[in-house]
């Protein structure tokens, strides 16, 4: 074997041995860490420990090739001061954006989790995303820079696109801003039921870009952010869950007025008495409104101790009137029907 290749390779495998000790150390610093109090050991140990075994093995192989001539003279480009410099960028980068990352998603996090909402939350996590896209067009900037290469294409292209992605994500900035606005502001949050436009549902999911909301008839309904923060939104678990609901009620011309409104607080009263679904603050009303083409208008008003009970307030107090009426000889009038003959 040639001298020159057999030193090469004890070189490069110096090299490896010396990465393994570095590798062990490395280890034995990273449990070290893990009895500190700070994390700042931690950071500086996991940004530099792979790099630096990397670099060994990296600067190994180049001093082999460079110093024991076993390189052909077409390839010598390879063993110049670009190259290691390139190297250097390289680990540089490598340890500038792990190092920058976790910066942010230790401590970032660790504020972001003192604060109510997600709102930071989220922001550190793009923080913790850009971060290493910026470190790493940098590094790369560098790399052109070493090797003699025009960057000013690069850079206006860059520009370009990223005039472009702005362009394209627009609906994406303004729902995640939208959704920062929700956090922010808090005109509902999950489990609330809120009618947006014409949906109509309790809040499951208030994401990134959108916020969901299960329908009463158990749909998944996805709305933008954007949608929402420039929509009126009703919520009807604020400030409280008790509501107000309106029970129309007619009774034939003829009727005593005075005495079916009597026997509409009694009902309403024995429902309240009987039943889990009403709440008696405030105070049911009762109204006689105008006079129909054919009836008699009331409307009745009971507060329920939820919103989402529509149907069993309504049903408690129809299933009343219907059997107290029939007692009392109160007559409820059929709806006009509109008939159209075609001939």
């Amino acid at each position: 074997m040639d001298d020159n290749l057999f030193f090469a390779i004890l070189t490069i495998i110096a090299g490896l041995i010396v990465a393994g000790i570095a590798r062990i150390i490395v280890r034995w610093l990273e449990k070290f860490a893990e009895t500190t109090e700070t994390k700042w050991d931690d950071i500086i140990v996991a940004a530099i420990g792979t790099p630096v075994q990397v670099g060994i093995v990296a600067i190994s192989v180049y001093v082999a090739l460079k110093f024991f001539n076993i390189v052909p003279a077409q390839y010598a480009w390879l063993l110049s001061d670009k190259v290691l410099n390139t190297i250097y960028i390289l680990l540089g980068t490598w340890i500038a954006s792990t190092l920058l990352h976790d910066i942010v998603r230790i401590y970032g996090r660790a504020l972001a989790e003192k604060t109510e909402g997600d709102a930071d939350d989220r922001l550190v996590g793009l923080l913790e995303l850009a971060i290493r896209y910026v470190v790493w067009f940098a590094g790369i900037m560098l790399i052109l820079v070493n090797l003699e290469i025009n960057i000013t294409p690069f850079l206006a292209g860059a520009g370009i696109a990223g005039l472009a992605f702005a362009l394209a994500a627009q609906d994406l900035i303004s729902n995640f801003f939208g959704g920062a606005i929700i956090h922010v502001d808090k005109p509902f949050k999950i489990g609330d039921r809120i009618e947006v436009d014409s949906f109509y549902g309790d809040v499951t999911v208030i994401g990134t870009r959108s916020t969901r909301i299960r329908t009463i008839d158990g749909k998944i309904v996805t709305i933008p952010n954007n949608k929402i923060t420039s929509s009126i939104v009703v919520n009807y678990s604020e400030p409280a869950p008790k509501l107000r609901y309106t029970i129309p009620m007619t009774v034939a011309y003829g009727s005593d007025v005075a005495r079916v409104k009597e026997i509409l607080f009694e009902i309403v009263a024995d429902a309240m008495k009987n039943t889990e679904y009403f709440v008696e603050d405030p105070a049911p009303k009762i109204f006689f409104q105008e006079f129909g083409d054919s009836s008699l208008k009331l409307v009745i008003y009971v507060w329920a101790r939820a919103y989402n009970i529509p149907d069993e307030v309504k049903d408690a107090i129809n299933i009343r009137i219907a059997q107290r009426f029939a007692a009392e000889g109160i007559e409820i009038p059929f709806p006009q029907l509109d008939v159209h003959m075609r001939k």
